[in-house]
C-alpha cells in the first residue's frame, strides 16, 4: 500500500483566501463558474432551438435565486443536526458560504423560478428546461469543486492509488493518520461530466424534446448519485438503513424515467413551438368583460 499512497490525491492547503478584510471561498467560486458554465450553454443551446438569446438571461435571473434558496432549505431539513441540534447554532443554516446546497431542493425551487420567468418571457418550461439540462450536470460538476477545497463529503477509506488525502483537522474520529478515502466529488465530477455529453449526443440523434432531455438529466443525475451516496460516511439521517439521499434518488430517477417513457410516446420528436399559446379573440374578449362588470 505504500507504493501506491503517492499517488493519492492531494487536498487543498486552504478553502478561502483574504483580500484585506474580505474572505473569498474556493466553495463560492464554484458555484459561480457552474452557474456560468450553464447560462453559456443554455443560451447556445436555446438558440439552436430557435430562441431567442436574452431570453436565457431573463429566465436565470428568476431562476437561479430561487434555485440557491431551495438548496439551502433541502440542506437544512436533511441535516438540521449541525443547526439546530445539541450544540448547533441556528444562525449558521444562513451561511451558504461555508458549504451545503441539496440539489433537489436546488432542482426543484429553480424550477418554479424558471417557471415564472417563462410565464414573463412568453416562452414554454419544457424545451427551455431540455436546452438548461446539460449545462445543469456541468454546472454540478464543477460545484463538486468547492467540496474538495473544503474536504467534505468524502466518501469511505479506500486503498485505491486515487485515494483522497484529508487534513486530520477533518478526518473522521479514530481513523489512523495517513487513511485515503474514495474522492467522491471526483466521481460525481466524471460521472456528470460524461452525462452532459451523452445528453447532447442523444438530443441530437434522436431529436428529444417537450421536456425529455430534462426527464434523461434527472434519469442520468440520480443514477450516478444512487451508487456515490453509498460511498459517503459524512452524518446522514437514514430510513431503513440507506441514506434519505439513496431513496430520494430511486423515488426520483424512477419517477423520471417513468415521465420520459410517457412524455415520449405522447409527444415523439422535438417542439413545435417554443412559445405560450397568445390570448384568443375570445379571451380577450371575456377579459373586457369581466373588467366592465
Amino acid at each position: 500500500m505504500s507504493a501506491l499512497v503517492p499517488l493519492a490525491i492531494p487536498s487543498p492547503s486552504t478553502g478561502v483566501w483574504h483580500l484585506g478584510p474580505f474572505p473569498l471561498r474556493a466553495y463560492a467560486f464554484a458555484i459561480l463558474l457552474g452557474i456560468v458554465a450553464a447560462l453559456w450553454m443554455t443560451r447556445r443551446r436555446w438558440v439552436e432551438r430557435g430562441g431567442e438569446a436574452d431570453t436565457t438571461l431573463e429566465i436565470a435571473f428568476w431562476a437561479v435565486p430561487f434555485g440557491i434558496v431551495g438548496g439551502r432549505i433541502y440542506h437544512v431539513i436533511t441535516s438540521p443536526d449541525a443547526y439546530f441540534g445539541v450544540g448547533g447554532e441556528p444562525i449558521r443554516a444562513l451561511y451558504i458560504w461555508e458549504g451545503g446546497l441539496g440539489i433537489w431542493g436546488a432542482v426543484a425551487f429553480g424550477a418554479v423560478g424558471a417557471w415564472i420567468g417563462c410565464r414573463r418571457q412568453g416562452v414554454r418550461l419544457a424545451p427551455w428546461a431540455d436546452a438548461l439540462a446539460p449545462g445543469l450536470l456541468v454546472a454540478q460538476a464543477l460545484g463538486r469543486l468547492g467540496n474538495w477545497f473544503n474536504q467534505e463529503l468524502f466518501g469511505s477509506p479506500t486503498t485505491l492509488p486515487w485515494g483522497l488525502r484529508i487534513d486530520p483537522a477533518f478526518m473522521p474520529v479514530g481513523d489512523p493518520a495517513g487513511t485515503l478515502y474514495h474522492p467522491t466529488f471526483l466521481y460525481e465530477m466524471v460521472w456528470n461530466l460524461a452525462g452532459a455529453a451523452l445528453l447532447i449526443w442523444l438530443d441530437r440523434k434522436l431529436q428529444l424534446g417537450y421536456g425529455r432531455v430534462f426527464w434523461l438529466y434527472v434519469v442520468i443525475y440520480t443514477s450516478g448519485r444512487l451508487w456515490i451516496e453509498m460511498l459517503r460516511i459524512d452524518p446522514a439521517h437514514e430510513i431503513l438503513g440507506l441514506r434519505v439521499n439513496v431513496w430520494t434518488s430511486i423515488i426520483v430517477g424512477l419517477g423520471a424515467l417513468v415521465a420520459f417513457v410517457v412524455v415520449g410516446r405522447r409527444h415523439p420528436g422535438r417542439d413545435t413551438t417554443l412559445l405560450l399559446a397568445p390570448p384568443t379573440v375570445q379571451d380577450d374578449e371575456e377579459i373586457a368583460t369581466d373588467s366592465t362588470r
